[in-house]
């Protein structure tokens, strides 16, 4: 099993930064961030291997998010900037021992946090 305890979001203006992390009981091969909008399906926005070499992000992300991991903290970051209000939505933590970006493939959840940009 693994726990995964997501922190940092918050309320802030278009144009803003936020960071988000994510405490991991122990860090997989793959940690990843998802996200999911109000009235909408959860959607894929980065993913970091077990090297913190190898990331992909999503295409409306691509530019102003970074996402990172920190193998002694056993935590993963995101930092996000020029936040939009298309960027609101609740973010996730995902764990899984393969490399993926499909969110049916991460066995672990964290419960998110919730990112509001404002207009």
């Amino acid at each position: 099993q693994v726990q995964l305890v997501e922190s940092g979001g918050g309320l802030v203006p278009a144009g803003g930064s936020l960071r988000l992390s994510c405490k991991a009981s122990r860090l997989t091969f793959t940690m990843a961030w998802f996200r999911q909008a109000p009235g909408k399906e959860r959607e894929f926005v980065s993913v970091v291997n077990a090297e913190d070499k190898n990331k992909i992000y999503a295409d409306s992300v691509k530019g102003r998010f970074t996402i990172w991991r920190n193998s002694r903290q056993d935590t993963i970051f995101l930092q996000m900037n020029n936040l939009q209000p298309e960027d609101t939505a609740v973010y996730y933590c995902a764990a899984a021992d393969i490399w993926t970006i499909q969110g049916g493939s991460y066995q672990y959840w964290g419960q998110g946090t919730q990112v509001t940009v404002s207009s």
